[in-house]
């Protein structure tokens, strides 16, 4: 992911994507504006002028852009697929992405959470809250009750959010392999997929 953003996207839109790449990668503490202005290729002077709020609206626009990007890809796989071959879906997006930056880029939407940029941390909530709902959705049309479906969206978000981060810690695949496993089984159990598939 460390790679220089297209110069014709503007140096804001610049500066805001090497930002999400740097935050996956560091951390929010980690990523200062000389890191993102070298890895975007922006100039010096952008930084005030399109951040005029300093570093706290450049962490607040990077979480707000990759939720964008992350709830649109989820939405669209919910509504391509059943709960269970959805969550197989993320895991696989999850795996494609930790081997191709070594294990090192992470969901951007946890560094956040975990940051100092209280504004941020909002904006994390809002996003898994906003998951957790897309997911109870899915599991709803899926034939599970609304109560149960709510609660079990829930999980789902902390489970595949921590064994990212374990998958991170471990440099393996192994614990979301895990994970999506038992949650296979508890869709079962839910009713949220027949025996037969």
């Amino acid at each position: 992911m460390a790679r220089r953003q297209d110069a014709t996207a503007g140096p804001r839109a610049a500066m805001t994507a090497s930002a999400v790449a740097l935050i996956r990668q560091r951390g929010v503490a980690a990523t200062s504006f000389a890191d993102v202005l070298a890895h975007s290729g922006a100039p010096r002077g952008s930084i005030y002028h399109h951040f005029p709020g300093g570093k706290t609206q450049l962490i607040d626009e990077a979480t707000r852009s990759a939720a964008d990007q992350l709830t649109g890809r989820i939405q669209r796989i919910l509504d391509s697929a059943d709960t269970v071959t959805a969550i197989r879906s993320f895991v696989d997006l999850w795996r494609h992405e930790l081997e191709a930056t070594g294990y090192v880029a992470g969901c951007p939407i946890v560094a956040a959470a975990l940051g100092t940029e209280a504004s941020a941390r909002d904006l994390a909530g809002q996003s898994f809250a906003r998951w957790s709902e897309m997911i109870a959705a899915r599991l709803v049309r899926d034939g599970v009750a609304p109560v149960r479906a709510a609660t079990l969206a829930t999980m789902f978000v902390g489970a595949l959010e921590g064994g990212l981060i374990l998958a991170q810690a471990q440099r393996s695949a192994a614990p979301l392999d895990a994970v999506v496993d038992e949650l296979e089984l508890l869709c079962r159990t839910a009713g949220a997929v027949t025996p037969a598939e």
